[in-house]
C-alpha cells in the first residue's frame, strides 16, 4: 500500500484594494503639477517639491519641534507649550503659515518673537517658506497652556 500525499489546493492571490485617501491626494498633485496656470517658484533658492500629506504632517512635526526650541524670555517654558501658538499650516509645496500670539500686547518681545519664530521654521531644510502672523484673537490665556507649561510652573 503506497500513501500518497494528499494534492495541494491551488492558490488564488489576495487583491489589495487601493487606498482612496492616498489616491486623491496623488490625483490632487498631479493635477497642481499638469495646471498651466498654476506656477510655483522658488523661493530662498529652495527647489518647489509637492509634498504628499504624510509628508506634510512630518513637516509640520519638524516645525512643531523647532518652536518648542524658542522660550519666552519671562518665562521659563517654550512658546509652543505655553500656547502661543495658534495654527500650524504646511501647504503642498513646504511653505508653513504659523498664527501666533503672545501673552500681552505690551509684551516686551512682541516686534522680536515673530521674527526669530520665522527664522528659526525657515531654518529646517524641507521648507521652501515661512510666514508667521500675529493675531491677538483669541486673546491668550492661561488655559491655552499645556499641562506640561503648567507643571513647570507650578499652575496646577
Amino acid at each position: 500500500m503506497t500513501e500518497e500525499s494528499p494534492p495541494v489546493p491551488h492558490r488564488q492571490p489576495l487583491t489589495v484594494l487601493p487606498d482612496p485617501q492616498q489616491e486623491a491626494a496623488l490625483k490632487a498633485i498631479a493635477d497642481l503639477q499638469a495646471a498651466k496656470s498654476v506656477e510655483i517658484k522658488p523661493v530662498n533658492d529652495k527647489p518647489v517639491k509637492f509634498l504628499t500629506p504624510l509628508e506634510k504632517k512630518l513637516l509640520e512635526g519638524l516645525v512643531i519641534k523647532a518652536v518648542r526650541q524658542i522660550y519666552d524670555p519671562e518665562i521659563p517654558v517654550n512658546i509652543y507649550e505655553l500656547g502661543l501658538i495658534y495654527s500650524i499650516d504646511v501647504d503642498d509645496t513646504g511653505g508653513v503659515k504659523v498664527k501666533m500670539t503672545l501673552t500681552a500686547p505690551a509684551c516686551p518681545v512682541a516686534g522680536s518673537l515673530p521674527g526669530e519664530v520665522e527664522k528659526r521654521i525657515e531654518s529646517i531644510p524641507e521648507v521652501r517658506s515661512a510666514d508667521v502672523e500675529l493675531v491677538w484673537e483669541p486673546t491668550w490665556s492661561k488655559d491655552r497652556m499645556s499641562e506640561l507649561a503648567r507643571m513647570t510652573l507650578d499652575m496646577m
